[in-house]
């Protein structure tokens, strides 16, 4: 097994000199697109309604991810609650937009690191890590020095700001983003932001800069960019648009996920067109799009 980039970053210093970069920015808070410029450590909130440390919803092993990522002892997945999207049909609500869970130290959350380590997890998977890089990274020098050694994977809603995610090259050796839409107009109808797709294809380009295809030995994913893709029903999603971006300027080799699971959650009953479930015909188009589009690892 390779060793994880972050090892590397740590012993020549580097690591604790983006920790300094990451945690001033939270003085004026630009982590993401949405640069909202408050300041955190005053207490004041921005979009994602979260100060100075994170707050954590659960954490523990986790089966029911990709399989790459799961093997046989599952991903150790560390869930934040609250998020800088605000998706109506967001099937985690109550942790992304309720915003339950406890406010988190640094040496803490590096603990939970090292605990899902010593559980034998294959991973150390951040969800919805975009609002809480800083204190991410800051908890990773801690747990480093307890002897964390396991690949870090990056699981955000892919509304991530380029000047953040070159702090984090070497930091992550996977990136598992999600390219929601085709088109920046749905993604302020339905996740209240402007210009996701426009900021998403930056992201994925700089993400896939940093780890390339996604590199799986012995069934468990070391390195690369493995993308997240949510059917929407009545082709909400334009998914065709995002499959034909992957193919086309990231690699027809990137691993994508084509999600079915789709349930109207939420505040999705106020929207008719999210009102219900995807169709089967719906899928099967939406793993036809990405055929289509000269795609080769996608499931």
């Amino acid at each position: 097994m390779p060793e994880a980039s972050y090892l590397a970053l740590h012993r020549s210093g580097q690591l604790a000199s983006r920790v300094r970069q990451l945690v001033s920015q939270l003085s004026n808070c630009n982590l993401c697109p949405r640069r909202c410029g408050v300041n955190r450590f005053e207490g004041e909130l921005g979009k994602c309604r979260t100060g100075r440390y994170a707050k954590v919803s659960s954490y523990g092993p986790h089966f029911g991810e990709e399989s790459p990522l799961v093997g046989r002892s599952g991903s150790g997945t560390i869930f934040f609650a609250n998020c800088n999207l605000a998706c109506v049909y967001c099937q985690n609500y109550d942790l992304s937009q309720l915003g339950h869970g406890l406010e988190t130290c640094p040496s803490r959350l590096a603990q939970m690191m090292i605990e899902l380590q010593n559980m034998r997890c294959h991973n150390i998977n951040f969800v919805s890590p975009t609002h809480v890089i800083p204190q991410i990274v800051e908890a990773l020098v801690l747990a480093v020095g307890d002897g964390l050694k396991v690949p870090l994977v990056y699981n955000s809603g892919g509304y991530d700001e380029i000047a953040t995610l070159e702090l984090l090259d070497s930091v992550f050796d996977i990136y598992m983003p999600d390219a929601k839409y085709g088109d920046d107009e749905t993604g302020l109808a339905l996740s209240g932001i402007t210009g996701y797709f426009t900021a998403n294809r930056l992201a994925l380009k700089e993400m896939y800069r940093q780890v390339g295809d996604l590199v799986i030995e012995n069934s468990i994913a070391q390195r690369g960019l493995l993308v997240r893709h949510l059917v929407l029903p009545n082709r909400l999603a334009n998914t065709e648009k995002v499959m034909r971006f992957i193919a086309d300027e990231i690699s027809r080799e990137t691993y994508v996920n084509v999600m079915e699971q789709y349930r109207p959650s939420y505040k999705a009953e106020n929207h008719p067109t999210l009102s219900r479930a995807v169709s089967v015909t719906e899928y099967r188009q939406a793993v036809q799009a990405a055929r289509s589009a000269g795609l080769l690892r996608f499931a």
